[in-house]
């Protein structure tokens, strides 16, 4: 069916709906993924955002059950160049479309993704509306100039979990909210759920870790009652400068457990330890971005998804080790404080897409409250 997408600035595509009739709005991204797509419709990280792949044809190995970091989809609508609507692999359980449509998520195809993704590039990350009903393009324009801007969004309060649970087998396992305790005496680790993904808890299980997954709001007195290992502050989405309640108790932690944060959680720590955070023109979303590590000079090829990034200029380096840069622009990607044993990247070290396999951030992280 007909459909049209429409940018804040005045740009509009004619395309057709794959999935089902309605509209939606969010920030406009691409990503450059040649594959993954079921991983990115249930990033959480991906909250309030429409999403570009700009690999053209998508939908060819279908979706299955193993393949979700998240208990549903997370992306407000989905841009393809052409879907591909017969799935060609022994692992697939039905059809992307099919799988759009059952959670009410509108994708859109026929249009010129390269074209699309080659504006946003030039003119930012920016608000837009897709409709099957509203074909009028000065009319979804003006619609899209009223929706809210990523900037100030708390969206960590969105996607985290209502209470907490424990990780066990590569499942949730929920518990009372009054029984909070670890069950063992081995490495045991309080992860903030700002939006986490569920392979990031695969990797933390296979380092030997006991984890409990926790709300965003928790308070610094309930971790420190849980008396864990060490404390992971999670992936998410949306602006870290409003979510001023986990900065205020990530400051009340530091130097208390090892630390580690990803993505959101990287950027969290920063502004709980005196720095600044700035919105990036378009992001880096994708499965190719070069990162340097600067402990031992290694290109890494990373998968990433955020918006948003920690200055590096406002980090204090007397104390603050920078240990990854991005090769593209030079943003800071990670960072450590040996001797509060705080690490943080602002890549996503679970999906290990390149040559180079990051789940040594993990064993990083193992081998610190190793030594607690």
């Amino acid at each position: 069916m007909k459909a049209l997408l429409a940018l804040e600035d005045g740009t509009n595509f004619e395309c057709r709906s794959f999935t089902c009739r309605g509209e939606t709005g969010g920030e406009l991204v691409f990503n450059t993924s040649m594959t993954g797509y079921q991983e990115v419709l249930t990033d959480p990280s991906y909250r309030g955002q429409i999403v570009t792949m700009t690999y053209p044809l998508i939908g060819n190995y279908g979706i299955n059950l193993e393949d979700v970091e998240s208990d549903r989809i997370q992306v407000s609508g989905f841009i393809v160049k052409e879907y591909q609507k017969f799935p060609s692999n022994f692992r697939a359980k039905g059809n992307l479309s099919d799988y759009l449509k059952d959670h009410g998520i509108i994708g859109i195809e026929d249009l010129d993704t390269r074209a699309l993704t080659r504006h946003i590039r030039n003119r930012g990350a920016m608000r837009a509306m897709i409709s099957t009903n509203d074909l009028n393009p000065h009319s979804l324009v003006e619609r899209a100039k009223k929706l809210p801007s990523m900037v100030g969004q708390d969206l960590a309060k969105d996607v985290t979990t209502t209470k907490p649970y424990f990780w066990t087998n590569g499942n949730q396992n929920f518990t009372n909210d009054n029984l909070w305790q670890f069950r063992d005496k081995k490495l045991s680790v309080v992860a903030f759920d700002f939006g986490i993904k569920y392979n990031i808890l695969r990797c933390l299980e296979k380092c030997g870790c006991e984890v409990i997954v926790v709300p965003a709001s928790t308070s610094a007195d309930e971790i420190k009652a849980l008396d864990p290992s060490g404390i992971f502050l999670s992936n998410g989405p949306g602006d870290p400068e409003p979510v001023t309640y986990a900065v205020k108790t990530i400051k009340a932690l530091i130097g208390y457990r090892p630390i580690f944060g990803i993505c959101l959680g990287h950027q969290l720590l920063g502004l709980a330890l005196g720095g600044k955070t700035f919105k990036l023109k378009f992001g880096h979303r994708g499965a190719n971005q070069p990162v340097k590590n600067l402990t031992n000079g290694k290109i890494e090829i990373t998968s990433q998804n955020h918006g948003f990034a920690v200055d590096i200029d406002t980090l204090d380096k007397k104390d603050v080790e920078i240990t990854h840069i991005n090769l593209n622009d030079n943003t800071l990607e990670g960072f450590r404080i040996n001797k509060l044993s705080i690490l943080a990247v602002q890549y996503h070290p679970e999906a290990s897409p390149g040559p180079h396999d990051a789940f040594y951030m993990f064993e990083e992280f193992a081998n610190l409250m190793k030594k607690r």
